[in-house]
């Protein structure tokens, strides 16, 4: 039984699932004095912290504003409803209570339709699924709270849902003691950090951990870009507010059962391998798993619907080798390695006699969209109707409305960018790199020889074609010669390794020139002297959490730890401010303020604060597994120490403890 908030809209709720499209649901319904209700997606605007949760279910906790409204205006502020559960084997606790006036109340549902419903008896509820007897018990109303007790058969023993619903009623005396405890063992034992690194390690963990979905015809949990990121069904339009669902509200459209978004699912697996190594492979692979028959992994896909014209930049081997060195699994590896070959394959497929994203020089890369393979208008969502090549391209890269895209004209002959791009290239780069790699953990030598041997050229072209010594960084090739304009991308070439050594102290330069990147808040996605730098919107300008940890990792393939550190602190450190101030985990940050921007809750946000867990504890493909270094001084400084960084009362000024690295449980500590 897979129990858990495992569906889009239930930030209070759980779903029970016996198996693929097999199961039931239960949500929390508040409502006010004047008779209106709180329900399912008004909960995503009025989550006032999210708490504690737990791999395995044993402890999980949410915190909402009942005085919230329920629009993209709202500023929860205060925990005025705090919801708990806590699974146990085959029995589920569930206890909500409310400081404000109001009805808090259960009510079962049928999530994604599933064909299960809960039956009324005169002590509980009861429920059938496939071969499994469920039933639920309520402890009486009493003030603001309720409270309850799921329970089920375990396996092997007699069915009968009035044996399931009695045990499930001598379990309701002991729930509070039972909650209790679970949060004490979890708060005990969980992974945390302490000192001047105070709550970076829960900030990845709460948030991923309530990421985490279900794909309910297959039963695979995966992690989508956020739960606000449930795309509509085809021809339904968009959701309401940005956010999934419509509760069955009349003439509202509907969410589809899922929806992965390429990168934003490598980059979940490697932050979710802090809490659990099991769920950061389920969410590699399920990424792997949206792919097209041809190998394309897609810009994002749901049950329904997706992108077959195009992909996203093509990070998955990159994770899947750090995550292996992480948490070692030789059959999830090995799972992942026909998908990369694969997705590797699809950049370079015959298309037209040339290679399908082949850019302006051959051997480089320009981003693209397939046009012939666009679904029809009432396929796609309603903002991706007749969006011309171009942004399909951009939407390719990634990097949505980078004004680097600004200034590149779209070829309608090949399909693609007129341009051989940096990031791609580098992208592409890092791929063979590291593909060559796992064919080499996996005993495929011909392959790995031959993946070697073509990111060999790779590197070797893009050192002739774009590298500018003028400007000391590698530089889109437009058809009129090297594009003027750098963005954070252009600094890519450090984590593929295709600079020298030489040539990336060049770069490392132009990054801590405080005219163009460098400054309180970094990395921002374009140059501070470029004429888009004040736009602040979306990628013009913005701090993007992939961004700064993809740089952040090509520094420290080059040994470059002081100006890498600044980098990891400075992410992390914005992003914990962000946190303590509005309790979310933001999209993105305006490179003038540190404010969070966009969405409130996006999966990858916590990519700042694993910038910085592993400035104490790493496994990279480069360097092995790497153990501390030192915690730069404006660090300590903000944690309330001295100019030197040192304490009479703990010498020590930042610490994690209980991360697992290499199937090693490790606690660091830091000092200056």
């Amino acid at each position: 039984m897979q129990v858990g908030a495992l569906e889009a809209r239930r930030w209070a709720g759980l779903v029970f699932a016996a198996g693929p499209d097999d199961g039931i649901g239960l949500r929390l319904v508040f409502t006010r004095p004047d008779g209106r209700r709180r329900e399912l997606e008004d909960w995503y605007w009025m989550v006032s912290r999210v708490g504690p949760h737990a791999p395995d279910g044993c402890y999980a906790r949410m915190e909402f504003d009942l005085a919230a409204e329920p629009s993209p205006r709202s500023r929860p502020r205060e925990g005025s409803l705090i919801l708990e559960w806590s699974r146990r084997e085959t029995a589920v606790a569930l206890r909500a209570v409310a400081q404000t006036p109001g009805r808090v109340e259960w009510v079962g549902d049928d999530p994604w339709g599933w064909k299960a419903r809960w039956e009324e008896a005169s002590d509980g509820w009861r429920a059938a699924l496939g071969g499994v007897e469920m039933a639920a018990a309520f402890a009486p109303p009493v003030g603001r709270r309720a409270a309850a007790v799921v329970a089920w058969e375990p396996e092997g023993a007699p069915s009968g849902c009035a044996a399931t619903l009695d045990r499930a009623q001598r379990l309701l005396p002991e729930l509070d003691c039972w909650i209790d405890d679970a949060r004490a063992d979890w708060e005990r034992r969980r992974p945390r950090s302490s000192g001047a690194a105070e709550g970076l390690v829960e900030a990845v963990t709460d948030h991923l951990m309530w990421t985490v979905l279900l794909q309910p015809e297959t039963g695979r949990l995966y992690a989508p870009a956020g739960r606000g990121w449930i795309f509509p069904k085809p021809g339904d339009g968009a959701p309401q507010g940005g956010v999934p669902g419509n509760g069955g509200r009349e003439g509202a459209p509907t969410s589809d059962d899922w929806t992965i978004f390429g990168w934003d699912s490598f980059f979940n697996a490697l932050a979710l391998a802090t809490a659990s190594g099991h769920l950061a492979w389920n969410a590699l692979l399920a990424g792997l798993e949206s792919r097209y028959p041809n190998g394309n992994v897609p810009n994002w896909r749901s049950r329904r619907g997706g992108t077959p014209d195009r992909s996203q930049p093509p990070v998955g081997s990159f994770a899947a080798l750090k995550l292996h060195l992480v948490c070692p699994d030789a059959d999830a590896l090995a799972a992942a390695w026909p998908g990369l070959r694969a997705w590797s394959e699809w950049w370079v497929a015959d298309k037209g006699g040339r290679p399908r994203r082949e850019g302006l020089t051959p051997g480089l890369f320009a981003w693209g969209s397939d046009t012939a393979r666009v679904p029809g208008e009432e396929r796609v969502p309603e903002w991706e109707a007749g969006a011309s090549g171009h942004q399909r391209a951009a939407w390719e890269s990634g990097q949505d409305d980078l004004p680097l895209w600004d200034d590149v004209e779209w070829d309608p002959r090949r399909e693609v960018l007129a341009m051989s791009a940096v990031d791609l290239c580098s992208y592409r780069a890092l791929d063979l790199e590291c593909l060559a790699r796992i064919a080499r953990i996996l005993d495929h030598s011909g392959d790995a020889d031959r993946l070697e041997a073509e990111r060999h050229r790779l590197a070797e072209t893009m050192n002739r074609v774009l590298w500018s010594e003028d400007a000391g960084l590698y530089l889109d090739e437009l058809p009129r010669g090297r594009s003027p304009r750098v963005a954070a991308s252009n600094f890519l070439p450090l984590i593929a390794g295709v600079p020298s050594a030489r040539r990336a102290r060049r770069m490392v330069g132009v990054l801590r020139d405080p005219a163009r990147f460098r400054g309180e808040w970094m990395l921002p996605t374009i140059s501070r002297d470029d004429p888009a730098f004040d736009d602040q919107q979306y990628w013009r300008g913005s701090i993007w959490p992939p961004m700064n940890y993809l740089v952040l990792q090509g520094l420290r393939r080059y040994g470059c730890d002081e100006v890498a550190s600044e980098l990891a602190w400075k992410g992390a450190l914005m992003f914990l401010a962000d946190r303590r101030r509005t309790g979310f985990c933001r999209e993105n940050f305006d490179a003038r303020s540190g404010r969070g921007r966009g969405h409130r809750f996006q999966s990858w946000g916590p990519l700042f604060a694993l910038g910085a867990i592993e400035e104490f504890v790493d496994a990279c493909p480069w360097r092995g597994v790497r153990i501390g270094s030192r915690l730069p001084a404006f660090v300590a400084r903000e944690a309330g120490g001295d100019a030197s960084g040192e304490s009479a009362d703990d010498p020590a000024w930042a610490r994690v403890e209980g991360l697992c690295v290499a199937g090693q449980p490790r606690t660091v500590e830091l000092s200056r």
